[in-house]
Parts: structure tokens; sequence; C-alpha cells
């Protein structure tokens, strides 16, 4: 059990919050605490406080996240409400935090006449978990961009990083055990807003057209092999419409998986196993999960 924490922080501390509140599958157990911070420098004070044992949780949107029906042990540290800031620091260079949602980035560089981040707009997520899983979207990543990252550890030390100190790969990025983004720096190249703004719309109206948009899911839930789709894989073997409990496979984009209305996070990890497992089956492919699943069980 963690030890009371010294009220010299500001921000809000709850304890047993129900995380189908802060995940966009709208599932999820309770955090046993949930702490948003006001800024910064309490987030850096609260985890100065935590025991050196003590379990951290980072949470954005929750957009990537499926939150089993048990709950989280230990203390979910929220950045959606926090870290919102985004600047240009110089010329080509922009410094977006963690809790800015990616399509916020996209719109903001193209109203100051910087291209290449227009792909941010199809990514349903924050800067920090588009960090913490290089995501990508109509053919960007989000690594070919930074320049530099920083981190807060968990004791509330803050670091600069370049992109060097980290492994990156499809979906994938390994770094320093014990650190948590907080803000990146991308060096974009100058351009014609109106050229980028025209692209986001373009590909926010793709996102619309072949995506579950408004329902709640997690977006992609797995990776694309290489050479080809999940989606397609997952068509061919005739599971659109395929249902356990409430969760769905979308009629729409067989990538996504829905919540009608009363799937469990139990339904929906069930259904990721049985698509897993037919793809499997039927085309010889190990699918790899693109969302992230944390959490207990429901006893």
């Amino acid at each position: 059990m963690m030890a009371a924490v010294q009220r010299t922080y500001r921000g809000t501390l709850k304890l047993n919050e129900p995380m189908a509140r802060h995940t966009s599958w709208r599932v999820g157990g309770p955090a046993e605490r949930y702490y948003e911070p006001a800024e910064l420098d309490d987030l850096a004070d609260f985890l100065a406080q935590l025991p050196d044992n003590e379990p951290l949780t980072w949470v954005g949107l929750g957009s990537n996240l499926l939150v089993r029906d048990g709950g989280i042990r230990g203390t979910v540290i929220m950045t959606s409400g926090l870290l919102k800031e985004i600047e240009l620091l110089d010329e080509g260079l922009v410094r977006a935090e963690a809790g800015v949602a990616c399509a916020k980035v996209a719109r903001f560089c193209a109203r100051h006449h910087l291209v290449g981040a227009e792909f941010l707009a199809g990514i349903p997520g924050t800067m920090g978990g588009a960090l913490a899983m290089n995501a990508g979207a109509f053919g960007g990543e989000t690594w070919q961009h930074v320049v530099a990252v920083e981190t807060i550890d968990s004791r509330g030390g803050r670091h600069l990083r370049q992109p060097e100190e980290f492994r990156i790969g499809y979906r994938r990025v390994v770094g320093v055990t014990g650190e948590w983004f907080v803000a990146a720096h991308l060096h974009l190249q100058r351009g014609d807003t109106e050229a980028a703004t025209a692209r986001i719309k373009e590909l926010l109206e793709r996102r619309g057209a072949t995506q579950p948009i408004g329902l709640p899911s997690c977006g992609s839930v797995f990776r694309n092999p290489e050479g080809d789709h999940a989606a397609r894989l997952i068509e061919a073997c005739g599971l659109k419409g395929r249902c356990i409990g409430g969760a769905c496979v979308s009629e729409k984009h067989a990538n996504f998986i829905i919540n009608t209305g009363t799937a469990t996070a139990a339904d929906i990890e069930a259904l990721i196993g049985q698509v897993a497992a037919e793809v499997e089956c039927r085309h010889g492919v190990q699918l790899v999960r693109e969302v992230h699943i944390i959490g207990e069980a429901e006893s």
C-alpha cells in the first residue's frame, strides 16, 4: 500500500477512479490512485513524494489502451489535462508537450507554414502516446521528425534526451527505464500553409470515410504485417461483425473493435485473441497487437 502523499502539490488525486471514464473504449476497472497534475512542477513534486516501489501507469487520451476490468494497482498519472503547451522554439522547430492532441500539433504546424506533420491529424491520441509507440498514419511516423525529447523520471527529475538514446522501430520505442515523455521537439520544413491545411482536411475526411469514428474503439488493434494489412487479413477470414458480448469487429474497418455499449474489457480482450487465432490459423500470420493491455483481470 502506498504511504500517504503529503499535500504540497496542486492537482487532483482520486482513489478507486473508474478507468472507463478515461479510455476511448469506455471500459476498464478502477485505478487505486489517480492523479491529474495542475502543471509539470506539481507532477515533479508529486512523483518525488512517492515510494520507490510505487507502480506508475501513464495515460494520455487512453486511445490505445485496454484496461482490464479488475483495474490498475498503484498510481495512474493522467497527462491529457496537463502538458498541453505547444510553441515555436526556432525556425522549423516545434515543442509539443505530451498532453497535446496529435491533431492539434498538425494544425499548429500548418498555421505556422511548416509541413510534414499533417499525418498526425490521423492519430487519435496525444504526443506522449505517439512518442511511446512511434505512432503513424497515412505513411508518416512520429519519430521521423523528432530531434529531442524531454522526459521525467519516477523521482521527478527531468531530462533532455536525443533520438539516438532510443531504439525506434515500427510502432515500438525502447528508451531509458523509469522515464516517461513530457515533450517532443519536432523539426519540420517550411511550406505552403494552404496546401498543408488542405492535406489535413483530406486525411480527416478519409479517416471518417474508412473508420468507425464516433464509436468507442482504440483505433487500430493490430500492427500491419510487413507487406500486408491487418484489416485485409481479418476481413478475409470473414470476421467483420464478429462479436463477443458487447465487443464487435467493425463492419467498416476490420482492424477496429468497437464497444457497442455493453462491452467489458474481458469481452474485448477475448475478441482480440479470437481474431488473432483465426488469422494465424487461416493465413499463417501472427498478428502483433498495437493496443496495450494493462491491469488486473476481474476476480
